[in-house]
């Protein structure tokens, strides 16, 4: 069996690849490497995954239809689909739209198309956000809440395309699953996140930003655990035997625990041992006040289970982001 995975070189794709590597399976990777962060990150957890014979790298744009038609197109075997590229970032789509409009729309298009007329699919696996729920004030969130007021763009193109995987599930027939993360966080992560972002301006005696004026929670989500329910989902694939209702499934991927935003700066001052300078702010435009994760019917259909408690993923993150920076 062959897995393509896109976003190969992103932080949870490359995770992704490397348990699906250890496994024995074959992956195809896809991504363009693109320098919305730094690239050298990025070639360094393609680095982690080039070890491996059974890994292929392909250097292509999702947003390109030839990615899919030309290069793709000439492969065969690929029974599954793990699409994880994406325009990242709540703040980034207020400055800079089309980015999302490329990578968020118009790619994931070109990864459906790609997949309907895929011969073999078994199922497609897609990231979604739970930036979808947008101003929605119930807690926890569940899969069966309202997603239509979304607060940022980069939520509302996640919406869509949860929407689009649904019209190509009606209409073809494709097992999709989407899942909707919960503020990933661990090792190989990304800089534009708190953590990383915090951990660097400690480290250097600079001032971190509290908006919300510090008010604000998040389901704090491990790579481990998150990587697990991705592979657990694969497997699990959406039933095609009812012509009334469409292989089609949505699921929160998330930790089940709301912790305040302050909770992640002690963990982060404990690991470092360092005291952080506060500057507290107001709400930042297109953010929200708290997240958390209904992850119940992921639980009950493949057996999700998350196990790192806070406390014990940030000092591994601490202890990683020490080592690539002294590498580095």
């Amino acid at each position: 069996m062959t897995i393509l995975v896109t976003g190969a070189a992103g932080f949870i794709g490359m995770h992704v690849c490397k348990e699906l590597l250890e496994t024995g399976e074959k992956v195809i990777g896809l991504d363009c490497l693109s320098d919305y962060y730094d690239i050298s990150l990025k070639n360094a957890r393609l680095s982690e995954l080039e070890p491996y014979p059974n890994f292929q790298l392909i250097k292509a744009d999702i947003s390109h239809e030839e990615t899919f038609t030309d290069i793709l197109g000439k492969f065969v075997g690929i029974t599954k689909v793990v699409h994880l590229a994406a325009q990242a970032g709540v703040r980034y789509s207020i400055t800079h739209p089309q980015s999302y409009a490329r990578s968020n729309l118009m790619g994931f298009l070109n990864v459906l198309e790609y997949c309907r007329n895929l011969r073999g699919l078994e199922h497609l696996v897609y990231a979604s956000s739970s930036s979808v729920y947008g101003g929605n004030r119930e807690l926890p969130y569940t899969v069966g809440q309202s997603v239509d007021q979304p607060v940022s763009l980069y939520a509302a193109t996640k919406k869509s395309n949860e929407l689009m995987a649904h019209s190509y599930s009606h209409l073809y027939r494709i097992p999709t699953t989407g899942l909707r993360f919960f503020t990933v966080y661990g090792p190989w992560g990304r800089p534009d996140m708190a953590y990383w972002s915090f951990t660097e301006a400690m480290l250097k005696g600079d001032p971190i930003k509290i908006f919300n004026n510090g008010d604000m929670k998040r389901d704090f989500t491990y790579i481990d655990d998150i990587v697990s329910g991705i592979l657990k989902v694969l497997k699990a694939v959406p039933e095609n035997k009812d012509s009334e209702k469409p292989p089609y499934r949505i699921y929160n991927i998330g930790n089940h625990r709301s912790e305040p935003l302050m909770n992640l700066v002690g963990a982060l001052e404990k690991s470092l041992g360092v005291k952080a300078e506060l500057e507290f702010l107001p709400m930042q435009k297109g953010d929200v006040k708290e997240t958390f994760a209904d992850i119940g019917p992921m639980q009950k259909d493949v057996g999700y289970q998350p196990k790192t408690l806070l406390e014990v993923g940030i000092p591994k993150f601490v202890d990683w982001y020490k080592s690539y920076k002294k590498e580095s």
